[in-house]
């Protein structure tokens, strides 16, 4: 088998090629929060139960594990300057699709519709999120910590940037509607794609032909196992994530007339943007918050586990207050809030940590295969979260999305303890 060659060095100022791959995420993430979020109350308020919510973003999921696995060949033949504008292209297109969605379709066609375009978009933001995190393990400074910082800036921001597109989706449904909000956004996302076109510099490698396909799977043990670790640490999150919690907190705060209706949608699309925002800060600030000055390996996976097991009993203890509840009560809310945004606080330093060590362990001859084999888990570990959400509420309301997502963490820590063998 053929190996990939080694990627062309990175030409221009780094620093001010990185900062416009971080724009260009920025932009595509703000939609992608916004997408999500307009869908699932759209389609809940629809009357679609959590089971047929979930199926809607189902191909999303399975749209970025085939995605990850065949964008990290596209850019390694193709460059990562090709991968990241399909990515955002894709993006337009399936805004504008959606668009087209026509309240008189039956359920089933309503869903087979909004699956496909969801799949579109899972294709676009995997497309940008491989390029993205590519990019930086080519632009960063070799040594002192600096791909760390990088990694840490690049996955922090997005994610409060991501924070911010709930928000902003929440609020555009319930001031402009449906349609409007789809349009507005595609027309944004179109000409900021536009600007970075004319203004990217060169810096990114513009990729091999040779390259095989073959070469996209991983021989790499270490990143097998925290390829591994990465799936059930999103399947965590997202088991309660994608649908229960909105569901259950629509439910809890809307009395059942428009104006409540708009106000659940106001409240629920704010926590789920504080907690995607908070989430990206921590983010940010993993580096300073775990003190780390080297690229010690070895003593970021020992970080990578310690932080594994403090994630894993938080859920288990909000699924059995959920359980002594029994009914929403005002004591519960709370107490979830104050519990889901320590989760989140947990989660991201996990998360901040396994980006890290993937563009550590990566080759730089192929860096976007192994990344792309890698966010492939990432995706498989959101496909599996957001079956067993609308699953797991359906049969047991939240407690049981709670617990789950306790025993994916668990997995998550078994995992990255390997890491140490």
């Amino acid at each position: 088998m053929t190996s990939p060659a080694t990627p062309d060095a990175p030409a221009g100022n780094p620093l001010r090629a990185y900062m416009a791959v971080t724009a260009a995420y920025w932009a595509f993430m703000l939609s992608d929060g916004a997408l999500r979020m307009l869908v699932l109350l759209h389609f809940n308020g629809l009357g679609f139960s959590p089971l047929q919510l979930a199926w809607l973003f189902l191909l999303y999921e399975i749209a970025g594990i085939v995605t990850n696995l065949s964008a990290g060949w596209l850019a390694a033949r193709f460059g990562l300057a090709s991968t990241l504008f399909g990515g955002l292209g894709i993006q337009i297109v399936a805004l504008i699709a959606l668009s087209q969605l026509d309240p008189a379709w039956s359920v089933g066609a309503s869903v087979v519709y909004v699956m496909a375009v969801q799949g579109a978009s899972g294709v676009a933001k995997d497309l940008a999120k491989m390029s993205s995190k590519s990019a930086v393990k080519l632009l960063a400074p070799k040594g002192d910590g600096t791909l760390f910082k990088w990694v840490a800036v690049l996955t922090g921001s997005k994610n409060a940037i991501k924070g911010l597109g709930f928000f902003i989706g929440a609020a555009l449904l319930a001031l402009a509607g449906f349609k409007a909000a789809v349009w507005g956004m595609a027309i944004v996302l179109a000409a900021i794609f536009i600007a970075v076109a004319l203004f990217l510099p060169k810096g990114l490698p513009t990729g091999k032909k040779g390259t095989k396909f073959s070469a996209v799977i991983s021989k790499d043990p270490r990143i097998n196992k925290l390829s591994l670790a990465r799936m059930f640490l999103f399947g965590a999150r997202d088991v309660w994530f994608v649908v229960g919690l909105p569901i259950y907190f629509e439910h809890v705060l809307s009395d059942g007339t428009p104006e409540g209706a708009r106000q659940a949608f106001f409240l629920t699309g704010g926590f789920m943007a504080l907690w995607i925002m908070a989430y990206g800060l921590v983010q940010g600030l993993a580096p300073k918050l775990l003190k780390s000055k080297t690229t010690d390996e070895h003593a970021t996976v020992r970080v990578a586990s310690r932080w594994a097991g403090y994630l894993t009993p938080i859920p288990f203890v909000l699924a059995a207050l959920s359980l002594i509840a029994g009914d929403p009560a005002l004591w519960l809310t709370l107490s979830l809030v104050a519990g889901l945004l320590l989760f989140g606080f947990v989660f991201a330093v996990n998360s901040s940590v396994h980006s890290y060590l993937i563009l550590a362990f990566a080759g730089a001859e192929r860096v976007t295969l192994d990344v792309g084999f890698y966010y492939m888990a990432n995706a498989a570990g959101r496909l599996l979260g957001t079956l067993l959400s609308g699953l797991s509420y359906q049969i047991g309301g939240l407690s049981l999305c709670l617990a789950t997502a306790g025993v994916m963490a668990g997995l998550s820590l078994f995992s990255v303890r390997r890491l140490q063998t």
